[in-house]
């Protein structure tokens, strides 16, 4: 279904190098749209780059790192001059007890998914005054709607995620900046790093989990709204999972 044209518009995707992101860069591309795929994966960006076409852009950046997002921007300004798309999408999943959590594996998680946002979201904006239409979309996740045991960093950053969206709608609903989240449930990603791949492949399994095109999808239809509809939290489960 297509809503508006996205012919020519400009993307920055970060967590680009797999996954939710990479199905993202397809999906805009098919769209027409120009691409800057971030993360810190160079190999992959390229490869991924490679496939796309010349609409892709590879920035190699660690959004945990302030200098190296501030780059990432300053790039996308001088080549395009403006963005119309902002799609937070890196993030990691740390899981186990939190009495027993280890520091550097908290900061890791919050480095991406609070800071990372942070500091992109804030970078983006001056990007996105005036360009009808524009958006910041973020990747949250059920986890920023409802604890879940074993995962109280990862609840911590994600729910941090959902407030700091509603304070920016109201910031930046009057300037017709649309803010909006994608907050799944269980995806087929390589999310979950530290939990055994086949506890999590059969957790997926057991409930039909979503793919990552399912949520490129979600994110093509609320980027494609008209510019006056925001879509403001898309919650998106398989029909199978039913907790948390």
């Amino acid at each position: 279904m297509h809503i508006r044209s996205l012919k020519d518009q400009v993307a920055v995707i970060t967590g680009a190098s797999s996954g939710i992101g990479a199905a993202a860069a397809r999906a805009l591309v098919a769209e027409g749209m120009s691409v800057v795929l971030a993360a810190r994966s160079a190999d992959k960006l390229e490869a991924l780059a490679d496939e796309l076409g010349s609409r892709a852009l590879v920035v190699a950046t660690d959004v945990g790192d302030e200098s190296q997002v501030q780059q990432l921007f300053e790039t996308v300004k001088t080549r395009f001059g403006g963005l119309d798309l902002l799609f937070n999408n890196a993030g990691v999943g740390y899981h186990g007890a939190f009495e027993h959590g280890r520091t550097e594996e908290w900061k890791a998680t919050i480095d991406a998914n609070l800071w990372g946002v942070l500091f992109c979201t804030r970078a983006a904006i001056p990007l996105l005054r005036g360009r009808p239409g524009a958006m910041i979309n973020t990747v949250s996740s059920v986890g920023g709607r409802r604890g879940i045991e074993g995962w109280a960093v990862y609840n911590a950053t994600k729910f941090a995620v959902v407030g700091l969206h509603d304070a920016l709608r109201k910031e930046l609903g009057p300037e017709g900046i649309r803010v909006s989240l994608i907050e799944p449930g269980a995806v087929y990603t390589d999310w979950g790093h530290n939990v055994p791949e086949d506890q999590m492949k059969a957790r997926r399994d057991a409930i039909e989990a979503l793919h990552a095109d399912d949520i490129a999808r979600a994110l093509l239809y609320a980027f494609a709204q008209p510019p006056h509809v925001n879509p403001q939290e898309l919650l998106i489960l398989p029909t199978k999972q039913v907790s948390p």
